[in-house]
């Protein structure tokens, strides 16, 4: 299945592809276009738009678009709904700091964007950041807290 996002990838625009490829659609194939093409593509191809503006699976109801794909796809796993918390307050600004590990997350999106620029291998190199933090959150929600 096709799935299309603005170009020039960042936290939530990473998480989502990372999200849909391990838990939705393993054989995703991801279009990175500039925002004012993206209704273009979708029409062409069929292809399901996400964290762009005005599409179901984006910004909606406070929601950043990992927490949308979540919802929509009806994701309840304890690790990945941990996972969603950081994400969300590491890609909506006024909250970055609502959540430890967010701060830290938007600074390596920011590495790997001045790293890798070509969108394609941007995600290929955070997917591993991406499954280690999954792992984690998994870990930690298993810990008994004090």
């Amino acid at each position: 299945m096709k799935w299309v996002t603005r170009s020039h990838v960042h936290v939530d625009r990473v998480a989502c592809p990372w999200l849909i490829t391990r838990f939705i659609d393993n054989e995703a194939e991801f279009l990175f276009v500039p925002s004012g093409e993206i209704k273009r593509i979708v029409e062409q191809t069929g292809a399901i738009p996400f964290d762009a503006s005005g599409v179901e699976l984006g910004h909606v109801d406070g929601r950043c678009s990992f927490d949308s794909i979540i919802l929509k796809y009806g994701l309840k796993e304890p690790g990945l709904l941990r996972l969603a918390k950081i994400v969300h307050a590491a890609d909506i600004a006024e909250q970055l700091d609502s959540d430890p590990i967010a701060r830290g997350l938007e600074a390596i999106a920011t590495g790997y964007s001045l790293r890798y620029p070509e969108d394609e291998e941007n995600l290929v190199h955070q997917y591993e950041v991406y499954d280690a933090l999954y792992a984690w959150c998994r870990l930690d929600m298993t810990v008994p807290r004090a």
